[in-house]
């Protein structure tokens, strides 16, 4: 028997992969907890200090290059990872490479003092970080018996309803002290994702026999999937990307919704940030823990998700009602029980669709590639309304976004 054969088994046979689903939840925590807490709290807060008068649109045009060199970098990335051959595995070489690389991108963004220095160091990061989603992600595809899918997505999903929050939490105690925050970041980075690949163990794969492509077989495995079925996968794409762009028109924008749509001061900000994060922390991981065994049960991956996507359509919506804090602390109830139950099933959805096993992270990348999308295109949507007609009307318009994103999951076929 050869290594390819032995790896995957993590576990005996018939027994819940334990070590896979807690290294999945370690792994993403590693690179996600960073990126969200500096992309939502600490990058905003920088720009501020260096433009003020300016960040809204500052924080849209950033946004907007992260969107198109993430985009380019996660195709890239996932083909080169499922086509890897290592004493390591195909996918830990790419993990560990993208950790440095996203831990030299953060100290460098401690040293940077214009607004172009941002611009350009958060473009490397978004190189960096992709190389790290499409492979970790892409262990579900792996090394997840089908029977447990749903629960070893649930992992993932958990880590998911934790990162947001998590990050956010951390990184509103540093809104003064930017630099430390970021640092305390790296550090968070490094030991869990250490953690991560010890878990999930994926050794080498080097009797692994990956087949040389040429002409348009070469294309294909660096571009869009094209053939198989790919009208489900491209509706769980566009269906995600709708969900989690909802969800970041206001988390791109959270610390200016706090003091310039409710007027609160620095501080104000900084404790209702937390209170919030405490929210979404507790509703999202509980949800979370739910869904994945549900779906495993029942076998109702779309309309978990379905539901969940409206439920955040309507929990965005809710602070348009009024410019006060306990609106947020609504939205965050609403939209972390829905990101708790989609983040925990979507994964298992996600496998499912693929047109082509052998190109997983690649295509799971693509469709994760909905989350980077999102947290770009969230941003520049609520950008637009704000210089249009203010910050009251981003809510609803995020709420439609969520409506859309509920139809396109339930038009999917080959899921229940």
């Amino acid at each position: 028997m050869d290594e390819k054969q032995v790896a995957p088994e993590a576990e005996p046979k018939g027994k819940f992969p334990y070590r896979l689903g807690f290294g999945l939840l370690f792994g993403l925590l590693g690179w996600l907890v960073p990126y969200l807490g500096v992309n939502s709290t600490l990058l905003p807060a920088k720009i501020q200090q260096i433009a003020p008068d300016q960040k809204v649109q500052i924080v849209a045009v950033l946004a907007t290059i992260a969107m198109v060199v993430a985009t380019v970098a996660n195709i890239i990335e996932g083909a080169l990872s499922d086509r890897t051959v290592s004493r390591w595995g195909k996918r830990n070489p790419w993990i560990v490479l993208g950790m440095f690389t996203t831990l030299i991108c953060f100290y460098f963004l401690t040293k940077v003092t214009t607004i172009t220095g941002i611009i350009v160091n958060w473009s490397l990061f978004q190189v960096a970080l992709n190389l790290m989603v499409a492979p970790i992600v892409a262990f579900i595809a792996d090394k997840a018996p089908k029977k447990y899918r749903g629960s070893i997505s649930a992992f993932y999903g958990v880590g998911m309803n934790i990162g947001t929050p998590v990050g956010t939490m951390i990184a509103s105690q540093y809104i003064t002290r930017i630099s430390s925050g970021i640092y305390v970041f790296m550090v968070f980075e490094v030991i869990f994702t250490v953690i991560g690949l010890l878990l999930v163990g994926d050794g080498s794969n080097k009797g692994e026999k990956v087949k040389k492509l040429k002409g348009s077989e070469l294309l294909e495995a660096f571009i869009f999937p094209i053939h198989g079925d790919v009208r489900d996968f491209y509706l769980a794409v566009f269906g995600k990307l709708l969900f989690v762009s909802a969800q970041f028109v206001i988390t791109g924008y959270q610390l200016y919704i706090f003091v310039d749509y409710m007027k609160l001061s620095s501080a104000n900000a900084t404790a209702n940030l937390s209170i919030m994060s405490m929210i979404l922390l507790i509703t999202g991981v509980s949800f979370a823990i739910l869904g994945g065994p549900l779906a495993d049960k029942f076998h109702s991956l779309k309309l978990l998700v379905a539901v969940s996507t409206v439920a955040m359509g309507l929990g965005v919506a809710i602070p348009a009602i009024d410019p006060a804090p306990w609106t947020m602390f609504v939205y965050a109830g609403l939209s972390g029980a829905a990101m708790g139950m989609y983040n925990s099933v979507d994964q298992a959805l996600n496998v499912s669709v693929l047109p082509n096993p052998d190109n997983a992270a690649k295509d799971l990348g693509i469709v994760n590639l909905a989350n980077s999308l999102g947290q770009v295109f969230g941003p520049i949507c609520a950008s637009i309304i704000i210089g249009a007609i203010g910050y009251r009307m981003m809510f609803p318009a995020a709420g439609i976004m969520c409506l859309v994103g509920a139809i396109l999951i339930l038009m999917i076929k080959k899921v229940k």
